[in-house]
């Protein structure tokens, strides 16, 4: 079973901060992405956009759906669709448990940033997720506004 991963060391280059704020996540993976070249050069530039973007299953493979990755200007007439499907590199035993998860429970799975590793290697890190109620949304957010009042307090007490 993966575990919650510790954050990225690279760069980062796209994050859906939306995500935490719609979905309650329950459990983050690490996963590659099968990119073409110019799609890797526009993102080393940190030219991308993971908002309204999903992963799915599509043939037995886990897919990023549209996220955005602009065209590569110096690539001319040889670039890359900006929206179109991306496969995503993850062990069969993770896929199998995020499908099911899917399918049996009614959860979602959802981009939370795009990064390159130490390596220099493109990944994307996925949360299986469950879509948070209005009442959760603002539960959320009085618990943030009481943590931060609670930390100017006591900084000012000093």
């Amino acid at each position: 079973m993966a575990t919650a991963q510790k954050a990225p060391a690279g760069k980062v280059v796209a994050e859906n901060r939306r995500a935490r704020f719609d979905y309650e996540l329950l459990d983050e993976v690490e996963a590659g992405i099968v990119l073409t070249g110019t799609e890797v050069k526009s993102l080393r530039q940190g030219r991308s956009s993971l908002a309204e973007s999903h992963a799915g299953e599509m043939g037995g493979d886990i897919w990023l759906f549209n996220m955005h990755i602009p065209d590569y200007a110096p690539a001319n007439r040889f670039n890359h669709e900006p929206r179109r499907p991306r496969k995503l590199l993850m062990h069969r035993r993770e896929i199998n448990r995020l499908v099911g998860a899917v399918q049996k429970e009614g959860m979602t799975i959802v981009p939370l940033r795009v990064y390159f590793n130490a390596r220099g290697i493109a990944k994307v890190m996925i949360a299986l997720a469950r879509g948070k109620k209005l009442h959760d949304k603002r539960q959320t957010e009085k618990k943030r506004d009481w943590q931060r009042e609670k930390s100017r307090i006591l900084r000012d007490r000093g």
